[in-house]
């Protein structure tokens, strides 16, 4: 038997299962969302989103929501990836530990124990409260900090892990070397870490943007019924009003988009690299 057909053999069982569960019926989603309600082709959805304006702030606040979940899983991140290449074996392995336990437990528990958390009731207003700080509980669900929060908390491993496997890859002579040479720490972070860690925030940032885009349960849970977001939108049109052309057509609006974005970023770091090249 060849290595060729070996391959081959190896590899048509999850060839086929991705056609089957995943080309195929996105195909078919593809091709409903050009019908209209006579299922005839139509361009009808795809106009209805662009000239409406309720779905165009829906599409904006999923972008908005999506970009304040990677800004807060990059900052609170960051700083653990930090720790964990600069903590020995053991202690790595706890931390890494600590990071990935979360996600053992269902996401619907988790969004659960934040409303729990931050509702009206939760400790967080009830200690405050107590405290004298605050007179009235702060509103932190049902809005796009409440989404925010559950999204970071379920993506900042993500973040965490890609910024410290590029931290990994640092080395750590090249820190040495530049203190010896009189860089203070700020200087050395900046000038060495940063840069050399830059493929993994990109890839941190990608991955926490895209995910964010097209989660469903935690801004159903957490953003209520008053602030939606597009995968919510595409669902209800599905499930509850039953038109799948327009459900169909908001899913691929939000694939577009994200894609769209995403490669915009990449291409914007990359030029940005580049000029940094050939300007030193």
């Amino acid at each position: 038997m060849s290595k060729r057909l070996s391959v081959t053999l190896l590899t048509a069982p999850a060839m086929i299962l991705l056609l089957g569960v995943f080309i195929i019926p996105m195909l078919m989603m593809l091709l409903l969302s050009f019908q209209d309600e006579n299922q005839a082709f139509s361009l009808h959805n795809y106009l209805l989103f662009a000239q409406d304006p309720y779905y165009l702030e829906i599409l904006w606040r999923t972008i908005r929501v999506s970009l304040w979940t990677v800004l807060a899983s990059l900052l609170l991140g960051f700083p653990v990836a930090m720790y964990m290449a600069q903590a020995t074996g053991k202690m790595r392995g706890i931390v890494t530990m600590l990071i990935l336990a979360p996600h053992l437990i269902s996401v619907v528990i988790r969004n659960f124990g934040w409303v729990v958390v931050l509702g009206e009731k939760g400790w967080i207003n009830e200690t405050l409260i107590s405290l004298g700080l605050i007179d009235q509980p702060l509103r932190l669900l049902y809005n796009e900090l409440g989404i925010v929060i559950g999204l970071t908390d379920s993506f900042i491993a993500y973040m965490v892990l890609a910024i410290a496997t590029s931290l990994y890859a640092i080395d750590p002579s090249l820190n040495k070397a530049a203190s010896i040479l009189g860089a203070s720490r700020m200087r050395t972070f900046f000038s060495v870490t940063l840069p050399l860690c830059l493929p993994g925030i990109i890839a941190g940032t990608t991955l926490v943007f895209s995910l964010s885009m097209s989660a469903f349960v935690t801004p159903a849970l957490m953003g209520g019924t008053s602030v939606k977001v597009l995968p919510v939108i595409a669902y209800e049109q599905i499930m509850a009003t039953l038109n799948w052309p327009l459900g169909a057509a908001l899913a691929f609006l939000l694939l577009g988009s994200t894609i769209l974005l995403v490669t915009l970023y990449t291409k914007l770091i990359e030029t940005k690299r580049y000029k940094e090249v050939f300007a030193s």
